[in-house]
This record gives C-alpha cells, sequence and structure tokens, in this order.
C-alpha cells in the first residue's frame, strides 16, 4: 500500500510541475513505476572524507534526473538525499 501511494504522489507531482522523466527504455514519461524510481535512486552514495578532523560529506552519482525525482518527492526525502 505505502508502494503504491508513493508512486501515486511521484506520478500526481510530475503531472502538477508538468515535468517528465526517462523510463527504462529512454522514453520520456510522467508515469514512471517505482521499482524504476528506486533502481535510479539506489545509485545515490554518500561519501564521508576525514581530513584534518573534518568531515567532508558529498553526493556521489547523483545527476539531473534523479536530483528531479528526489525534489518531487517532497522535503524528507531531499534531506536524505541532497
Amino acid at each position: 500500500m505505502i508502494y503504491s501511494v508513493a508512486e501515486w504522489k511521484l506520478r500526481e507531482k510530475l503531472k502538477e510541475k508538468g515535468e517528465i522523466i526517462p523510463d527504462q527504455l529512454k522514453k520520456q514519461t510522467q508515469k514512471p513505476t517505482l521499482k524504476w524510481v528506486f533502481t535510479l535512486i539506489r545509485e545515490i552514495t554518500e561519501i564521508k572524507t576525514e581530513m584534518d578532523s573534518k568531515v567532508i560529506i558529498e553526493i556521489a552519482n547523483m545527476n539531473e534526473v534523479k536530483n528531479k525525482i528526489v525534489r518531487l518527492m517532497g522535503k524528507n526525502c531531499e534531506r536524505y538525499y541532497l
């Protein structure tokens, strides 16, 4: 049920904002599956490096499409991934 709600929320946001993202076949869509979206988001990695007792945090594997998805999913998702 939660999966369905998250998929619906993303699709509604894409529709509301007039945005599109590529699907598995690289075709632009406003109706991606959440399974596909999770496949993309799973690639995002946080890298922590310690230099001179400072911790530097960087986000790797982030691109325009993944950034768009994270922002459309809302503030909680943004806090986690951005």
